[in-house]
């Protein structure tokens, strides 16, 4: 059926490649439904893999015969030959197959594509088998209403003689009636229908989507009203900020530079009187010293040349004089010192508070605004993260200063609070509980209240889980036999579960399920996660091994090497190799990242290996042995280090070690099986702390989070529990 075509609806551009800027050859869609030719798209997918669109460089996949499965633009190839149609009606046009003809009327064939002279139309009419071919007269070229008479016919690959007149809706290919016959007769495997009952149906699925395009549009047109609205006013806005800003900072330089007067105005005068105070001492001591000098003088005088008639009459007056100036108490001291400025405000913290003068800011709504709490544990250092936001929803910037946060312990009694801008529109508010309970913590955004604020916070022990994820169960967000758990490279945990035969991911923030995905094999135990991303899961069972899954889930590889009987914990390096856990040949395997054994490790030293962590700065992995209840550490050539630990349920003893993980200082930290404690020890071995005692839930393996978490899978009560480390 032939489709309306308005030759108003396009013009030569609509009929050019963006490519070579030609009119197009042989024009091809991508799933984007952007069109060119087929030789550019063969050349342009020459030069960049995978292929992007050339116009809005959408990624595309091509079918696997290459430019050469895209669909071809009919529409485009009927308007071209439509154009050249109309071209052909002008005068002193040539007969497309005899070349030589440019008088008379001419008549386009719309399945040859070609233009022809009455001559040529003659002869084409005599051929059978084009004889029935559709010709175009000259009138009709040259009105506008005849376009819709150029729609080339399409005729089946297989049988050339025969238009596609059928759809075959179980192969959903086109057929012709041969086809119908022979390859796609009609049964229990093909269903061919006639095209324009299939068409139509389309067409009306079409006309829906096109009934909601128009309100996008119009949507979208709005917004793009709504921007350039926003742009016009920009430069003047910028401008009116920078004014404003200028303004504020001259006001500031006009207050420092007053101040610097004030302040050296005032040495000025601390100097004229202390010159005066010191001259005024001055004269007070010259004043005792000629006194002195002069009693001096007239002594020496009278003991060097008075006779004794001289000295009996001015000795005791002599000796009364000099008496009482030696006597005499004089203030010697000028009880001065340098002049010396003195900083109230050093450079550096008043480079800190310069980044507080001034700031730009939009109408923050704060109704909108969003406030996250990361779990508070007590005399730990806490967050609440704060996003300032406009009435849009949209993230926005606001003074520093408009920013405040007032919190109070369970006793009413203030708790200070740091508010610190992280990023654009992000707020760190920062705080140190000293008690547990329940605190409250009032977030303002220019004095008002952020929507839910004040916050109820529960400040909980230090040794108390901050988040418990999972529950028994089959479904999202349930476990059933959690036991291998590693952090994916995009921070969240993922967890092999035992009975479910899953591996299932969660956000560490909250535990929310974020996917899951099926592993082949009977019991998924240890899991790990290499530099790509790619998780890595060993299986116990009758076809026990290691397999490798990409993020999604899709199976990789599958490593089942005779070596291999029973494999439990296992750890990436970052060169690529694995090192696992056997817990049945006692040893850990070094494997290339192909499964091919590198080396056996700790065999003779080993009896009941569980679980491993690796420390590729010194190549170092760390094993526990749950019936020596010690840890070992091995370098990766295979030569036992040291070993450390011993059976009991003290501080730095184990009962049953299991779990194991290494934080980023090197400090190794463990988990008991039946003291369930949790421990950290110096690399050497020497004990630190106890984290944590895990409710009664039969740990197995653990994992530090990039946020500070320590994840321990339980597999008893079929969850996995985050305590705070640090």
């Amino acid at each position: 059926m032939a489709s309306k075509m308005a030759s108003d609806d396009f013009d030569d551009q609509f009929l050019t490649c963006p490519v070579c800027m030609l009119h197009f050859r042989d024009p091809r869609i991508l799933p984007c439904l952007h069109t060119f030719c087929k030789g550019c798209l063969e050349e342009w997918g020459t030069k960049q893999q995978p292929l992007e669109c050339p116009t809005c460089r959408t990624q595309v996949s091509l079918p696997d015969q290459g430019v050469d499965g895209l669909r071809t633009n009919f529409y485009v190839n009927n308007l071209l030959d439509f154009s050249a149609a109309k071209k052909g009606a002008e005068p002193g046009v040539p007969c497309q197959v005899c070349e030589g003809n440019v008088e008379g009327s001419k008549s386009w064939c719309t399945d040859c594509a070609m233009l022809l002279c009455e001559s040529c139309i003659a002869t084409h009419r005599k051929i059978p088998a084009i004889r029935d071919h559709e010709l175009v007269p000259e009138e009709v070229m040259k009105s506008k209403e005849g376009v819709d008479r150029f729609q080339r016919k399409r005729h089946c690959q297989k049988h050339k003689k025969y238009e596609l007149e059928f759809y075959c809706e179980s192969c959903k290919a086109l057929v012709c009636t041969a086809c119908t016959v022979i390859d796609h007769r009609p049964g229990k495997d093909h269903n061919p229908v006639e095209i324009t009952t299939v068409a139509q149906k389309i067409k009306e699925k079409l006309q829906e989507l096109l009934q909601g395009i128009d309100p996008r549009l119009k949507e979208i047109q709005a917004s793009i009203k709504e921007v350039d609205s926003k742009l016009a006013k920009l430069v003047p806005s910028k401008e009116a900020a920078s004014d404003q800003a200028k303004e504020y900072f001259r006001q500031l330089v006009d207050l420092l530079h007053k101040r610097e007067q004030e302040i050296l105005n005032q040495i000025d005068e601390q100097c004229r009187d202390d010159g005066k105070t010191l001259q005024t001492k001055k004269e007070v001591i010259e004043f005792e010293l000629a006194g002195l000098t002069s009693a001096q003088t007239f002594c020496q005088q009278a003991v060097e040349h008075g006779s004794d008639v001289h000295i009996l009459e001015v000795g005791n007056q002599v000796q009364t004089r000099v008496e009482t100036l030696l006597r005499k108490q004089l203030d010697l001291e000028s009880n001065w010192s340098e002049f010396q400025f003195v900083e109230n405000t050093t450079i550096a913290d008043y480079a800190e508070e310069v980044k507080d003068l001034g700031g730009t800011k939009t109408k923050v709504d704060v109704s909108k605004c969003k406030v996250v709490f990361k779990p508070a544990v007590h005399e730990f250092p806490c967050i609440a993260v704060l996003t300032t936001m406009n009435n849009e929803d949209r993230p926005c910037v606001t003074n520093s200063k408009a920013v405040t946060a007032n919190m109070k312990d369970p006793s009413g009694t203030d708790l200070p609070t740091r508010v610190q801008m992280k990023s654009r529109c992000v707020w760190e508010i920062s705080y140190v509980p000293k008690v547990t309970g329940s605190h409250r913590l009032e977030v303002k955004v220019d004095s008002q209240q952020v929507t839910g604020s004040p916050f109820d916070i529960t400040v909980q022990r230090r040794d108390a889980p901050v988040l418990t994820i999972g529950r028994l169960g089959v479904g999202v967000g349930e476990l059933n036999g959690p036991v291998g758990v590693a952090v994916d490279k995009d921070g969240n945990i993922a967890v092999a579960e035992l009975g479910n035969r899953r591996i299932q991911v969660f956000d560490a923030d909250k535990g929310n399920s974020l996917r899951s995905f099926p592993t082949d094999g009977e019991k998924p135990y240890g899991i790990g996660v290499d530099s790509k991303g790619t998780f890595l899961v060993s299986e116990l069972g009758q076809n026990s091994g290691l397999k490798c899954y990409t993020e999604e889930g899709k199976r990789l590889d599958t490593f089942t090497l005779d070596c291999i009987k029973s494999p439990r914990g296992l750890a990436a390096l970052k060169d690529g190799r694995i090192v696992v856990v056997d817990n049945k040949r006692k040893s850990c395997l070094l494997l290339q990242n192909d499964g091919s054994l590198v080396r056996e490790i700790g065999k003779g030293q080993l009896q009941d290996p569980r679980f491993v962590t690796v420390d590729d700065s010194i190549d170092r992995i760390y094993v526990t042995d749950h019936k020596t209840h010690k840890v070992f550490v091995f370098d990766l050539e295979g030569k036992m280090h040291f070993s450390f630990g011993e059976h009991g349920n003290g501080e730095g003893q184990f009962h049953g070690p299991i779990g194991i993980t290494l934080d980023e200082s090197g400090n190794i930290i463990v988990v008991n099986w039946y003291g369930r404690r949790v421990q950290v020890f110096g690399s050497d071995g020497t004990f630190i702390r106890t984290v944590a005692t895990v409710d009664d839930g039969h740990p197995h393996g653990i994992t530090l989070t990039p946020e500070g978490y320590i994840a321990v899978a339980c597999f008893i009560e079929n969850c996995v529990k985050l305590y705070r480390y640090n």
